[in-house]
């Protein structure tokens, strides 16, 4: 385990971080099948090699934090799939793939971050919640409390809430998270409406952004920031979540789109593109910075440039 005490102090000292890239779509772009239900959940169970691979390649382009491919293998997540079952085999490959690949690398002071999400099952062909597969959010809380003690217990060095939209459930993640007493990184995702209004990710719902970021008041993660979001809206979201947290920040945008269960590679953002925004995302006070669903190691690769240039 590294010490994450030391990393992070070094973060808010002026040390840039990079987030590592998709990790989902990085499978589904080398061959992984995406699963209706869980997504690429399952991908630890056959695919470990695969995974790793992933995850050095991130390594190798100047990642300090690499996730574990944990974001939609929540036991709700695997019943999906009928594998619920399977539960602790198929997250601890994931965690366990994720530690191989750090030992691997021969890299000091890498961070991992266990994935812990609100996700839920979203209907094919689009990226919409399903309104049928119900949980109750007692049951909801139970089973992301299962999973972040067993990303602790692994030997997760932070819990990374990831993709955090509806605010029914971004409470109960909190909640989870904090049971296992390991520092958290807390993301939010959002969207501009037709008129250029900054809202929560949510579909169908013109909630402000704010509305979801006040939860901000009554937990005090390690950092906060804005991630699955377009390129363009990170640094004002960045400002809005500014006025409801004081600690650092971080930045991942997505690219492409979501049509269940299949990322759509199209128009995806330039390493050069990135790079101009993410220099204006440090300059605006982004201590961290990585990439999300479409982002590949090209782009962490022209991210540890950017961080590079700002060290020098």
């Amino acid at each position: 385990m590294s010490d994450y005490s030391t990393i992070f102090e070094s973060m808010k000292r002026g040390n840039i971080l990079i987030l590592d890239g998709g990790t989902g779509t990085e499978l589904e772009k080398r061959g992984v099948p995406m699963d209706p239900g869980a997504w690429c959940g399952l991908a630890a169970l056959e695919h470990a090699d695969i995974l790793k691979s992933i995850h050095l390649d991130y390594l190798h382009a100047g990642a300090d934090v690499i996730t574990t491919n944990t974001y939609s293998s929540s036991r709700h997540m695997l019943e999906l799939s009928g594998l619920s079952h399977k539960f602790f085999e198929i997250n601890k490959k994931a965690i366990e793939t994720a530690h191989s690949a750090r030992e691997a690398s021969c890299k000091p002071n890498i961070l991992i971050a266990g994935s812990l999400s609100h996700r839920g099952m979203i209907s094919k062909g689009t990226a919409a919640p399903d309104p049928n597969a119900v949980i109750s959010l007692k049951k909801f809380e139970e089973n992301l409390t299962e999973l972040a003690l067993f990303l602790k217990e692994e030997g997760c060095d932070l819990i990374i809430l990831e993709m955090m939209y509806d605010p029914k459930k971004i409470e109960s993640t909190f909640l989870a998270a904090e049971k296992a007493d390991l520092p958290i990184w807390a993301g939010f995702s959002s969207r501009r409406n037709n008129i250029g209004q900054l809202l929560s990710f949510l579909p169908d719902e013109e909630l402000p952004l704010m509305d979801i970021l006040g939860i901000l008041s009554h937990y005090k993660p390690d950092a906060a920031g804005i991630m699955h979001t377009p390129a363009n809206a990170i640094s004002d979201s960045l400002k809005e979540l500014r006025k409801a947290f004081s600690g650092p920040t971080f930045a991942y945008p997505d690219s492409g789109y979501f049509k269940s269960p299949n990322w759509q590679f199209e128009k995806i953002i330039s390493e050069q593109a990135l790079q101009g925004f993410a220099r204006d995302w440090i300059s605006e006070g982004a201590k961290i910075v990585g990439g999300c669903c479409g982002l590949s190691p090209s782009h962490i690769q022209a991210l540890a440039r950017v961080k590079q240039n700002v060290s020098t």
